[in-house]
């Protein structure tokens, strides 16, 4: 699979090591008469990186960038080279390359050339085909070809091929469009008039006639301070119809989106429909402003406000698989495009061939190149979905047509298109595109059913053998853009961090998910979930939850991971570690009854725990446990005396208000200081802070991320019996167990209204102290600040408040992104100390190593004051503790 909605299943993939290995194995596939199939990122949205043959992935090794010229201003790249570091190895001498789709952390340029990408600068920097000098192809059988403008390099037969056709390549292609990428639309390069560009002919042949082993690119000057324009308008009709009007004013992107995808962003101007415009500087910018016939537009200079602003329309094509109703929507119609004077009049009758078929979706795109992006909500499941699709599809080719357009303004035709280019090109060019591809490929050995003699758009569907249950449904929603491929560690991000230790597409959010799309198909993984390839897929998921909040779709990688050990390990006896770790809160409730903790942390000292690693050492357990301290919190009506939450608030005629800290298992007991400087901080602010009714609760983290599944939603009903009625908000340190009370626990007990009741109480330690005592000033401690933030509190419970309390606590820096590493039981199994190191030296020891030597270190998580103390060598606290310290 790709990013489409097609699955066609390989023989066997190769990852050539360098051109040699390509030509052998072009060699060898054309003696066996298997086709070949070239693949980049797998980014492709019409299905054309999918084969039946021999898949080559050039990713792995055939990435480099082999040279920069600046002076030239070129470069010379493999194709299997990331956009970004391209973009990042030229940036220092002030160049960038022009094309730069949305994908751009993860599409390749070898994937680029295939499809002829173009991205939302080509208004200004046009098309990759554009910004392509020379390329290094090798055809099916191993002949290798350098082409670049001229005959020089070209296969035979392809320069009568051309002459003999000179009148229809002039009058049938279509004319001087810019967006014209589908079939084989570069082809009237290649006369004589235009100079004979071979390289640019050959771009956008979606691996149809070779296999591109080196690419000589043409870079461009990097605008030094691009200033932001986005301009609001009543609709999206009116925001399409004045985008031509903007490009006599030398735009470098004229970008567009409507209210239905937008929902609610921040820092918009007025509209319901907007226009974001680059521009080269803020005067050409101000200028485009006061010329423009919008509502309402605002100018944005600040680098990360024009970030923000772009990250809404970056992550466009995995939010638009999401209707506003929570209904998911698919690719296949995704990048139709026409000349930009003709958008808002095909936009209207475009959202209306829409509500003809009962169909809906959220159309946004490079409207200053006529070019619209949309994800629709088809029914690809059942006879009659399927055959609405056809006959939709049928429709819009003949409305694009009508308007001067093309099928395909960016990704290509693949399977989705190819099938209606003759209602595009008519059948004497089609003939045409089919004598090109025979030239190149005689054999017809490269991706067979792409663009010449193609496959039915509405086979090989992907849907189609997966069963009808809830969970195929939830890996279904796996789209495949490959955000968790991208292997840029800075930032906030967290997704996804085995796939950057690793390197391997098994090991990335969507490698795990088509794995499971592949056990629920039951054809190639036969084991369902006794699965040993998902299962060892599954072992390096560090149950980070990035995915949840940093894949556009909000794929649950952590949740599937813990339904599949539920089954895969059922009526099994399971590994050592999910007893030992995942019944984590039983085995210390038990060794506190005893009064054993100094005996176990001896015992822990001498002899290894069976089934955990021998790598690290187990975090000490505490003297005496959180709740079992004098200056615990005692529950409502305790003992006074006992507890810290008997207080009155400070200030004339003001009731305290109350709060519930929950003890959760790493806080009660394994590190019972953050709890004490919990209550004296919330007791500064003025409220009253009391323990849970009931005795020992838990929120069932441990158990769920090892699947035991039945024995959390004991853990869990138990949990809820004793609590009773939550009246108050319930501040939980542990930032784990608290993304646990929020998602997990109303998901694993559904018909519980108790379990929904709890989870709207949940407040982490600054969510309460904004909340409920927001007049409260914490101590000035004015000293920088390192360390971590945890996981599941940016995929799950956010820092928003975190970020602006150590604001006014003077606290300077920012934490790491990422993750540590650690992550709860992860790190202490067996297997995964290597790449849990791995995980945090990408960011977090780093950004130790580099703190100066009076910065705080803060880390919420126990995970991750384990992982820093351990690799770190430093004691990171809890920001509770932090602020206690400055009282």
């Amino acid at each position: 699979m790709d990013a489409s909605n097609y699955r066609r299943v390989p023989v066997g993939v190769v990852a050539p090591r360098d051109a040699e290995d390509v030509a052998a194995a072009l060699r060898v596939c054309a003696e066996a008469g298997v086709p070949v199939v070239p693949r980049g990122g797998g980014t492709s949205i019409a299905g054309q990186a999918t084969g039946t043959g021999v898949v080559l992935d050039l990713t792995r090794h055939m990435n480099a960038l082999v040279s920069v010229d600046p002076a030239a201003r070129t470069a010379v790249v493999q194709p299997g080279l990331v956009l970004d570091r391209l973009r990042d190895a030229v940036r220092p001498y002030g160049l960038t390359f022009g094309p730069d789709p949305s994908t751009h952390s993860r599409c390749t340029l070898g994937g680029m050339i295939g499809n002829n990408a173009c991205g939302a600068h080509s208004v200004a920097w046009g098309t990759t085909a554009d910004n392509v000098a020379e390329l290094a192809v090798t055809a099916y059988g191993g002949a290798a070809h350098r082409i670049g403008t001229g005959w020089s390099g070209a296969p035979r037969g392809l320069r009568e091929l051309v002459d003999g056709n000179l009148a229809l390549l002039r009058t049938g292609m279509g004319g001087g469009f810019s967006r014209r990428i589908s079939g084989y639309g570069g082809l009237d390069a290649l006369l004589p008039e235009r100079g004979v560009e071979l390289a640019r002919a050959f771009c956008g042949s979606e691996g149809t006639l070779g296999v591109v082993t080196e690419a000589v690119v043409r870079l461009v000057e990097a605008p030094r301070a691009p200033v932001l324009a986005v301009l609001g308008y009543a609709d999206e009709s009116a925001a399409a119809d004045a985008a031509a009007g903007l490009l006599p004013h030398r735009p470098l992107t004229v970008e567009g989106m409507a209210e239905d995808l937008v929902r609610g962003a921040a820092g918009l101007p007025r509209g319901r429909a907007w226009l974001f415009v680059e521009m080269r500087d803020e005067g050409a910018a101000r200028e485009l402003v006061r010329a423009a016939d919008a509502l309402d537009a605002v100018v944005v200079t600040d680098p990360a406000g024009q970030r923000a602003l772009w990250r809404i329309r970056e992550d466009a094509a995995g939010t638009a698989t999401r209707l506003p109703g929570g209904e998911m929507a698919w690719p296949g119609w995704e990048d139709c495009a026409v000349p930009p004077a003709r958008l808002g009049a095909y936009l209207r009758e475009f959202r209306a061939l829409l509500a003809a078929h009962g169909l809906r979706g959220s159309p946004y795109g490079h409207f200053g190149e006529g070019c619209v992006h949309v994800r629709i909500d088809f029914d690809l499941v059942s006879a009659d979905g399927v055959a609405r699709f056809r006959a939709f599809s049928g429709e819009l080719a003949d409305l694009v047509v009508a308007h001067g357009g093309s099928l395909s303004g960016e990704h290509g035709d693949g399977q989705a298109r190819a099938e209606l280019l003759p209602r595009m090109y008519g059948p004497e060019v089609v003939r045409l595109f089919g004598a090109y591809k025979d030239v190149w490929d005689p054999a017809g050995g490269m991706n067979p059913g792409m663009l010449v003699r193609p496959a039915r758009l509405d086979e090989n569907l992907r849907f189609a053998v997966l069963p009808a249950t809830p969970f195929a449904g939830e890996v279904a929603r796996c789209v495949g853009v490959a955000k968790c491929r991208t292997t840029d560690a800075g930032g906030p991000g967290v997704m996804c961090p085995s796939y950057r230790a690793t390197g391997e597409e098994r090991h990335s959010t969507r490698g795990r998910a088509r794995l499971l799309h592949e056990m629920l198909a039951g054809e190639i993984v036969r084991d369902g979930w006794r699965s040993a390839e998902v299962a060892e897929a599954l072992d390096l998921c560090l149950g980070c939850k990035g995915c949840l909040s940093d894949c556009p779709v909000g794929v649950d990688m952590a949740t599937y991971k813990s339904q599949f050990l539920h089954h895969h390990w059922s009526g099994r006896v399971r590994p050592l570690a999910h007893y030992a770790l995942g019944g984590l809160p039983t085995w210390l409730r038990l060794i506190t009854r005893v009064r054993g903790a100094r005996a176990a942390n001896a015992l822990a000292r001498l002899l290894p725990l069976p089934g955990l690693t021998r790598e690290r050492p187990l975090p000490a357990l505490a003297r005496v446990r959180f709740s079992a301290s004098p200056h615990h919190p005692a529950p409502p009506g305790g003992t006074p005396g006992r507890s810290l939450g008997e207080f009155e608030a400070r200030g004339p005629g003001r009731s305290p208000s109350s709060v519930t800290l929950w003890p959760d298992t790493f806080t009660e007991y394994l590190a019972p200081e953050a709890g004490h400087a919990a209550v004296r901080v919330l007791q500064a602010a003025g409220l009253n802070v009391s323990g849970p009714r009931g005795g020992t609760v838990c929120c069932a983290l441990t158990y769920v991320s090892t699947g035991r599944l039945d024995r959390a939603r004991k853990v869990l009903h138990r949990t809820l019996t004793a609590l009773g009625d939550v009246r108050a908000p319930v501040v939980v340190l542990e930032p784990s167990c608290a993304a646990a009370l929020r998602t997990d626990l109303p998901a694993l007990l559904p018909d519980d209204p108790r379990a929904a009741r709890l989870a709207a109480a949940v407040r982490t330690f600054a969510e309460t102290l904004e909340e409920y005592a927001p007049d409260w000033r914490p101590p000035r401690l004015d000293r920088a600040v390192a360390g971590q933030t945890h996981c599941h509190q940016h995929a799950v419970l956010g820092d928003a408040a975190d970020r602006r309390l150590r604001e006014r606590a003077g606290l300077v820096g920012e934490l790491s992104g990422g993750c540590c590493g650690l992550a709860g039981n992860f790190g202490f199994e067996p297997g995964h100390h290597e790449v849990s190191v791995a995980c945090a030296e990408e960011q977090l020891l780093p950004a130790l190593r580099a703190a100066g030597p009076d910065a705080l270190v803060q880390a919420d998580g126990f995970s991750c004051r384990t992982q820093i103390a351990q690799l770190g060598g430093v004691r990171a606290r809890h920001l509770a503790e932090l602020l206690a310290d400055g009282l």
